[in-house]
């Protein structure tokens, strides 16, 4: 096994000479350390089995979910062979278009993502990829004025939020659905319970900063996103071929689809790390989760009067809403 830096980036590697399914503990203990180190990992032309991806997987943790391909562009046959291509204005679709906004994963959750895994299987001619940014070398250049600034702040996160502000997309509350009507109090700034480096808790979902009035909250959560990823130096941008593997640490990166013909077929098997109680945010049932969802209806309401510049101008989907 060979773990090789990203050349230029100030994260990243590669991991050639590995198969999953007959991984070493020492390999593992390597692999997972080189995680944690360089934030994503590239398995180029892998071609894992699901089986074998969910198993190395469950090795970090709970699983959020395995092996599923929602997050693909069209349907996937039983035999794995490509479905029909997924309607366009299909809520399904609204949220893969979403996913082209830098975010992380499950903020809108009561527990934020730990990792995230993307196994390639059918990939378009141009685009399609997937972007990372290393929120770990961006909160350590800000200027110390900033840190200051941000240090006690949090915001609210929602994913409603986020198809709202970015796609003019406004699908009913559905409990038990990434459509729940809650948004969950975040940090701005949070110490990586692994490395004890300083990260950035923001990205698409992240909105009202209590405190701060709504232009001034908004400027600074989109300030804070320009910092990320106006060095090069922190964003990377992978390019699959089929059997390629992408492997990110959730709590330190951002990341992004990168755009394609959505009238072209893309197959990527998605698995997910629960986070640990570490990125646990609170229960809906607790009493401060009333907070949140009235802040929610409000920057909901404010949105569905700015909906003309924005993708979709909708204010309902006509599909079936989605689980994850």
């Amino acid at each position: 096994m060979k773990i090789t830096p990203v050349e230029n980036k100030s994260f990243g590697a590669v991991v050639t000479g590995v198969n999953f399914s007959a991984l070493s503990d020492a390999d593992f203990d390597a692999i997972k350390a080189a995680f944690l180190g360089y934030g994503f990992l590239v398995f180029p032309e892998l071609f894992p089995s699901n089986e074998d991806s969910v198993a190395f997987a469950e090795r970090f943790g709970e699983l959020e979910f395995a092996a599923t391909s929602v997050l693909s562009n069209n349907d996937v046959n039983d035999d794995q062979s490509v479905g029909q291509i997924i309607d366009l204005d299909s809520q399904r679709m609204r949220m893969i278009v979403g996913n082209s906004f830098w975010h992380t994963d499950s903020t809108y959750q009561p527990h934020s993502a730990k990792c995230g895994m993307l196994s390639a299987v059918v990939v378009p001619e141009q685009g399609g990829g997937t972007a990372l940014a290393d929120t770990r070398s961006a909160y350590a250049r800000l200027d110390q004025a900033t840190k200051d600034r941000i240090e006690h702040l949090s915001a609210y996160h929602s994913n409603q939020y986020s198809q709202a502000n970015d796609l003019g997309d406004f699908p009913d509350i559905q409990p038990g659905t990434i459509y729940h009507g809650e948004a969950y109090l975040r940090p701005l700034v949070k110490v990586h319970p692994e490395t004890g480096a300083k990260i950035l808790v923001i990205g698409r979902h992240a909105f009202g900063i209590p405190g701060l009035a709504r232009d001034e909250s908004r400027a600074l959560l989109q300030s804070l996103l320009d910092h990320v990823v106006s060095d090069e130096s922190r964003v990377y941008e992978h390019a699959y071929q089929p059997g390629d593997l992408l492997f990110w640490d959730n709590r330190a990166l951002l990341h992004r689809a990168l755009p394609y013909d959505y009238a072209s077929p893309r197959v990527v098997i998605a698995t997910r790390i629960k986070g640990d109680d570490s990125e646990f945010a609170c229960d809906p049932a607790d009493a401060q989760a009333q907070a949140g969802r009235d802040a929610l209806a409000r920057e909901l309401a404010i949105l569905r009067e700015e909906t003309t510049d924005r993708h979709y101008h909708a204010t309902t989907a006509n599909s079936r809403m989605q689980s994850i």
